[in-house]
C-alpha cells in the first residue's frame, strides 16, 4: 500500500533495484558464473557494480523524474485565484517541459476563471439594475397611488374609520419606504451620481438608520479616480462586509475606512462583535467567496482577519 503513495522517482528506482538484485542472486548462485564455486571477490564485485548501477540510474532518473513527481505534488494543493506557486522548469528535456505545460494550464484556467466570474457579476450587476428600477418604477409608484387614495379616503370617512385608515396608510407608507431601500441596495444611484465617498457615506447611514451598529467613517486625503468597475467592486464588498456584521455580528461599533497606501487603496470594514475565531478558510461562505471573486476581476485582494471578538475585511486595489 505504501508502494502506491510513493512518488514516481522512487517507484521506478526501486523496480530497478529489485530486477538488479534479482540479477546478481542469479548471477552468485546458478551455474551461469565463471568459477564453479562463487568466491568472495566476485561477490564483492558484483554487490559494487550494482550499487554503482543503482546510483548512476538514480541521478539520471531523478533529473528526468523529479519535475513530474514535483507537479503531481502541486497539483494536489493548487487552488485558482490564489497566489499559487511556480514550480522550476530547467533545460529542455521531458521533465521541464511538462512543467512548463503545467504552468501554460494554470494560467489559462485561470483567465477562463476570470472572464467567466467577470461575466456572471456583470450579468448580476445588470440583473439587479433591472430589479431596482422595475421596483422604483412599478411597485414604488403603485404604492404611492395606494397612499394618495387612502388619504382621499380618510378624509372622507367617518371619523370611527379614520384612525383604521391611518394604520393602514402607515403601513403602505413603510412598505414603500422598505421599496426604496431595497432599490437602493441593489442598485445605488448615488454612486453613479455623486461618487464613492457619497455611496459609502448613504450605506452607513442606512446601516445606522435600521437598526445596525453605529459606523465611523474614515476618508483618507489624496485619493485617487478609481474608475466605474473598481468604485463598484469597492462599493459592493463594504455593503456586504456591513451586511455580515448587522446579521452575525452583534457589534456595538463598526470603523469604515478608505485610504491611500502606497499604490494601492485600501478599504477596511472593522467591527467589536463576535469573531468566528482562528482560520476562516473554514468559515467562508458565498458572501466572503463573492468579495474575493469581485476583488480578482480589478486586480484586488480581499484579507479578512477574526478572532474570538471583532473581524477586520480589508480589500485592497491598485490606486492606478
Amino acid at each position: 500500500m505504501r508502494l502506491l503513495n510513493t512518488s514516481l522517482y522512487w517507484k521506478v528506482c526501486l523496480i530497478n533495484g529489485a530486477v538488479l538484485g534479482a540479477a546478481t542472486v542469479v548471477l552468485l548462485f546458478s551455474p551461469a558464473r565463471v568459477s564453479r564455486q562463487a568466491v568472495v571477490s566476485e561477490a564483492i564485485v558484483l554487490v559494487v557494480g550494482l550499487g554503482l548501477v543503482l546510483v548512476v540510474t538514480a541521478a539520471l532518473l531523478r533529473s528526468a523524474l523529479g519535475p513530474v513527481d514535483r507537479v503531481i505534488r502541486e497539483m494536489a494543493t493548487v487552488q485558482l485565484g490564489g497566489e499559487g506557486r511556480r514550480l522550476e522548469a530547467e533545460g529542455d528535456g521531458p521533465g521541464a517541459q511538462l512543467v512548463r505545460s503545467y504552468h501554460a494550464m494554470l494560467e489559462r484556467l485561470e483567465r477562463e476563471r476570470r472572464s467567466s466570474s467577470a461575466r456572471a457579476l456583470a450579468a448580476q450587476e445588470a440583473e439587479r439594475h433591472r430589479i431596482a428600477r422595475e421596483l422604483h418604477d412599478q411597485i414604488g409608484q403603485s404604492l404611492t397611488v395606494v397612499l394618495l387614495g387612502l388619504k382621499q379616503l380618510e378624509d372622507r370617512a367617518p371619523a370611527e374609520l379614520q384612525g383604521e385608515l391611518a394604520l393602514v396608510r402607515e403601513s403602505a407608507r413603510t412598505g414603500l419606504d422598505d421599496v426604496r431601500r431595497v432599490a437602493r441596495e441593489l442598485r445605488p444611484g448615488v454612486l453613479d451620481d455623486l461618487g464613492l465617498h457619497a455611496a459609502l457615506a448613504a450605506l452607513t447611514t442606512d446601516v445606522a438608520a435600521h437598526g445596525g451598529p453605529a459606523v465611523r467613517r474614515t476618508f483618507g486625503p489624496g485619493l485617487p479616480d478609481l474608475g466605474h468597475d473598481v468604485e463598484v467592486v469597492v462599493y459592493r464588498v463594504a455593503q456586504e462586509a456591513l451586511t455580515n456584521v448587522v446579521r452575525h455580528a452583534r457589534a456595538t461599533r463598526v470603523d469604515l475606512s478608505l485610504l491611500r497606501l502606497g499604490q494601492e487603496v485600501v478599504l477596511e470594514v472593522a467591527d467589536d462583535g463576535r469573531g468566528f475565531g482562528g482560520a476562516t478558510a473554514d468559515r467562508e461562505g458565498a458572501g466572503l467567496i463573492g468579495m474575493r471573486d469581485r476583488a480578482a476581476l480589478v486586480g484586488g485582494t480581499v484579507e479578512v482577519y477574526s478572532g474570538e471578538r471583532g473581524t477586520t475585511v480589508r480589500l485592497r486595489v491598485p490606486a492606478a
